[in-house]
């Protein structure tokens, strides 16, 4: 086009147009690992898999949650344990490592958990105080009121038993709820029990075994020719690992 003084101009540029990225550049696979507990049983499978986090990870001072490995193809971020299997599940990574609990109180259809790592084994658990216990029975419960962070869980587990459960959602500080009167009873994870004996509570009714399991997103797991090896190699790892045990 020609302006009246001779002049080409070109066509505007389309705002609405982002710009273009090339397609063959590699995008990182993303692991979500759990923080806490959990990650440090984590850290000798990723290391067995060849995957070593840059020094950062280790710097209990540092904020951030992104982090680079010695292959250059891989990435962690650091999240909740809550959150693994949503940023999984929502493909913001492609693998993550989380505990069976939380995998059965999202049922996320998203997901797919080819392997049972083998760590972090404790329980889910009802728990009241133990004055409470010395004169109750589980089995004449028809009504249950209980302080968790996993009601979807709690309540398929009483409605499988026709106890109609009552739930007040917490995200931490569980046990201080029947001492203050919020709810007669928890349910929560239970390791070794020193947690609940601190503060005057009992375990009466086990709902759950848990473990940790590699969670892969499905859609990742079609599309990405990167994912399959890896879960292929954490496999073998716990495969070698019960050999040797």
């Amino acid at each position: 086009m020609e302006h009246q003084y001779g002049a080409t101009l070109r066509p505007p540029a389309r705002p609405d147009k982002a710009p273009l990225v090339s397609d063959t550049v590699p995008r990182p696979l993303i692991i979500a690992v759990p923080k806490g507990r959990i990650l440090s049983e984590a850290l000798p499978l990723l290391a067995a898999a060849g995957i070593h986090p840059e020094a950062a990870f280790s710097d209990e001072d540092s904020r951030a949650l992104r982090f680079a490995t010695d292959d250059p193809a891989i990435e962690l971020i650091r999240v909740r344990a809550f959150d693994v299997a949503t940023f999984v599940a929502h493909g913001a990574a492609q693998l993550g490592i989380v505990g069976s609990d939380v995998l059965a109180e999202f049922a996320y259809s998203e997901l797919y958990a080819p392997v049972d790592l083998g760590i972090g084994h404790c329980r889910l658990s009802v728990a009241e105080p133990v004055a409470l216990a010395a004169q109750d029975d589980p089995r004449g419960w028809s009504h249950v009121r209980v302080a968790t962070k996993y009601p979807h869980v709690t309540q398929s587990h009483f409605a499988r038993r026709g106890v109609q459960a009552e739930c007040v959602k917490l995200n931490g500080a569980m046990e201080l709820a029947p001492t203050l009167g919020l709810a007669p009873r928890i349910v929560d994870l239970v390791s070794s029990g020193r947690t609940l004996k601190e503060n005057g509570l009992v375990e009466v009714e086990r709902i759950m075994n848990v473990t940790s399991r590699l969670v892969v997103n499905r859609a990742a797991m079609k599309t990405r020719g990167d994912v399959v090896p890896l879960v292929e190699a954490f496999r073998r790892i716990v495969s070698d690992r019960q050999v040797a045990a």
